[in-house]
């Protein structure tokens, strides 16, 4: 895991002063890194009985698409207000640099479905939160929360403290 975290680029005052933005981009370009992470995290939920897997915009599309194809699940994108072109409902959330809000399809989960969230960072724990009510709202069973980075200083696991989270690198500082 220790050559993985050495492929994500720290960019200190992003998206704002004081906030040092874990950078995904820079392991992503490298096809062992990419494909690697992206099996470790199928490895996780393969016995599982996965329906869907939902994707929070914008970075957990990189994964959620690539984990329901392997899982042979469906997709689900959650969005920011305004882009889904069907009826939606909505869910708010704290981020650590302000408010935000998320959308999903009304009708994206069936009662009863094995619903598995998938995003690229675990952080104040705002947009899982989020992701998670709107799950729970359209009556989904969450299998699992996935992130490809956890920093574990901001406990972000606290917000879904009764979901099983996997993240595949922590960061204590």
């Amino acid at each position: 895991m220790d050559d993985l975290k050495a492929l994500i680029r720290n960019v200190p005052d992003f998206p704002k002063k004081g906030i040092l933005f874990y950078d995904i981009t820079t392991l992503l370009k490298k096809d062992w890194a990419f494909k690697c992470v992206v099996e470790k995290m199928a490895e996780h939920y393969q016995d599982q009985e996965i329906d869907l897997v939902i994707g929070v915009e914008s970075r957990g599309f990189i994964f959620a698409p690539t984990l329901a194809y392997l899982l042979g699940a469906g997709f689900v994108p959650v969005r920011k207000p305004g882009r889904l072109p069907a009826e939606s409902i909505q869910a708010s959330y704290e981020l650590e640099y302000g408010k935000d809000s998320l959308e999903i399809h009304q009708d994206a989960i069936q009662k009863g479905q094995s619903v598995l969230l998938v995003d690229d960072l675990l952080a104040t724990g705002g947009t899982a939160a989020a992701v998670v009510e709107l799950i729970r709202q359209l009556g989904g069973q969450l299998a699992g929360a996935a992130f490809l980075v956890e920093l574990e200083f901001l406990n972000g696991r606290q917000k879904i403290n009764d979901v099983d989270i996997f993240s595949l690198l922590q960061y204590q500082v």
